[in-house]
Parts: structure tokens; C-alpha cells; sequence
């Protein structure tokens, strides 16, 4: 079938029905009536010899085909809208703009203040949307436009995904002020002999001060595994356990607490934090212009992009 049978609106109503789940919530994001909709779907479908979406009570499932469509749909939907819009200027101080941002839940507190700060003043119709994608998905999702931009450590990517270094972070180790084992400081044999916490969003699996002893032969006893460092700070309040997280997040979540802070007693490689976004998205003002905010906010990312240059882009 060539391309020039198929209307490219249907492909927007395809995506958008994807979106909703919901022929009448699809129609409302369109500004279309719901009979519109409808007769648009059964012209796709017509075209493509395949339902799309099967109705589940007043769902609309997609079927295999339309869930193998949708990724390359919405990359070809997305560049055709940044190629449009590319000669045009973004205006932060008067353009409305949503924009879909990954942040892993430890970058949260630390990226958001300042960042809301920031847009209150001078980009006040912008909105954000913070969202933890699976590091799994990262390629698709900025692939697909569903994510605008992500920031997460360094991960391996494909030459269509771009990135630039934020920030570089130390790993630090927390335990309640009053803890009986450090009261003459915290050494890596104190270190050892304590239980401690490891927080992960996996269920199994060691963190990364685990591979670093591993590596001279030693191991931790872990008490206890959660999900959040904010929880993991808190029973360490409670506790004789300690636990080891970046140094940036752990000065925001144990400001309350009567935690103390120490110098992870082991030799590790530093955290690096990276900024990513979809080759597509690369000359779209608007994209460019969170890239460039999101920059100012790491003090010391002109000096790690200096660092890096010619070895990421």
C-alpha cells in the first residue's frame, strides 16, 4: 500500500485511541466528536485488514498489530511535528508546553525544587510531568515522544539516543548520631561489621558498593532490602543499621533526621548523572530549551560536558 492512500490524521487518531484506552476520551483529546473517531478507526482499519482495538466494556484494546505499530507511529508523528515546528521560536515566558520528564525517584528532590522555582518565574505556562520509566524502556519512550527528556545515570543507548553528563556524585554512608560502633569514626572494618540496608528497585541483585568489596574479596551483611532511601534513612534513625546512597540526596533526606553522614570507607567509582533525549527532538526549540535549563541547574555540568567532549553527544 503506498503512503499516499493513507490520510497521516488516522495515525493521530490511532495514537491518540492508544493513549486513552477509550473511544470517548480519545475523541475529547481531539477536539472531535466520538462518531468521528469512530469513522476514522474503521478507515484505518479498512486500510490496514486488522480491527486495531478490540472493545472490552468501554475500553479499547489494541491488538498485536497495533501495539507493534504504535512505537514506530508516534517516532515518525513526533518528527514530522519537530520538523513543522523547527523554524519556529519557543517562547518560555508565553508558550503553553507540557513536557514528559524521567527521573529516577532519588533525583526527585534534588532537580525539582530549583527546577518549579525556576519555571514559576519565567516560564510559567510550562508544565512538567515527572515520570520513572523502566531503563529498559528509555530508548522507546524518547524514541516514541511519550518522554521528552530523561536524567539517570550513565546507561549504555543507541546512536539515536544523545546525552550530556549533569552531575557526578560520591557515594556516603548514613548511621544515627548516636550509633555505639562509630563513635571513633567509620573505617571500612567497622564498616563490615555492621548489618546494613541496600536500597534498589529490584528485587535481587547487589548494589554497587557490593561489586566494589566483591572486587577485594569482601562482603556486607544486608538486613534489609527496600525500595526508597527516605525509608532507608528513616529506620537507620531507628536503628544500628546503616546504609550507603549518593551524598547529594542523602543531605536532603536525612535533613530532619539525627543522622550523620560519613565518607564511604572504600574506593568506588563516582555516580554520573546524564541528561538524554531522542535525536528527533535534537533541533526543537522547546527541547532544547528544558535541555539548556535543566544544564544551568548542575553547577558543575560545563566543566563534566568539557570533560567528555568528543566521547558523548
Amino acid at each position: 500500500m503506498h503512503i499516499s492512500r493513507i490520510d497521516l490524521n488516522l495515525f493521530v487518531v490511532l495514537d491518540t485511541i492508544y493513549t486513552e484506552g477509550n473511544i470517548t476520551r480519545a475523541a475529547k483529546a481531539l477536539s472531535l466528536t466520538q462518531p468521528a473517531v469512530s469513522h476514522a478507526l474503521a478507515r484505518l482499519r479498512e486500510l490496514l485488514g486488522d480491527p486495531l482495538f478490540v472493545r472490552q466494556g468501554s475500553n479499547m484494546l489494541p491488538t498485536p498489530m497495533t501495539r507493534s505499530l504504535i512505537g514506530p507511529v508516534r517516532q515518525a508523528l513526533q518528527t514530522l511535528e519537530v520538523s513543522v515546528k523547527h523554524g519556529n521560536q519557543f517562547d518560555p515566558s508565553s508558550t503553553r508546553r507540557s513536557f514528559n520528564l524521567g527521573l529516577p525517584g532519588v533525583l526527585e528532590a534534588r532537580l525539582l525544587p530549583p527546577l518549579m522555582q525556576l519555571l514559576q518565574t519565567q516560564a510559567p505556562m510550562v508544565e512538567i510531568n515527572s515520570v520513572r520509566v523502566e531503563r529498559r524502556q528509555l530508548e522507546s519512550e524518547l524514541a516514541a515522544g511519550t518522554l521528552d527528556i530523561a536524567v539517570d545515570v550513565l546507561l549504555q543507548r543507541p546512536g539515536e539516543i544523545r546525552s550530556t553528563p549533569l552531575s557526578r556524585d560520591a557515594l556516603v554512608v548514613v548511621a544515627r548520631q548516636d550509633h555505639p560502633a562509630l563513635q571513633n569514626g567509620l573505617d571500612l572494618e567497622t564498616y563490615l561489621a555492621q548489618s546494613h540496608i541496600l536500597v534498589s528497585s529490584r528485587r535481587t541483585g547487589p548494589g554497587v558498593e557490593d561489586v566494589e568489596l566483591a572486587r577485594i574479596g569482601r562482603q556486607r551483611h544486608v538486613g534489609l532490602r527496600c525500595q526508597h532511601y527516605y525509608a532507608a534513612c528513616q529506620v537507620v534513625s531507628a536503628s544500628d543499621l546503616l546504609t550507603t546512597m549518593p551524598e547529594h540526596y542523602a543531605h536532603i533526606a536525612n535533613i530532619n533526621l539525627p543522622n550523620r553522614i560519613y565518607p564511604l570507607p572504600l574506593p568506588t567509582p563516582p555516580l554520573d548523572v546524564y541528561l538524554y533525549w531522542h535525536e528527533n527532538a535534537e533541533l526543537d526549540p522547546a527541547n532544547r530549551w528544558l535541555r539548556g535549563v535543566l544544564g544551568r541547574l548542575f553547577p558543575e555540568q560545563g566543566r563534566l560536558a568539557a570533560n567528555t567532549s568528543g566521547i558523548e553527544q
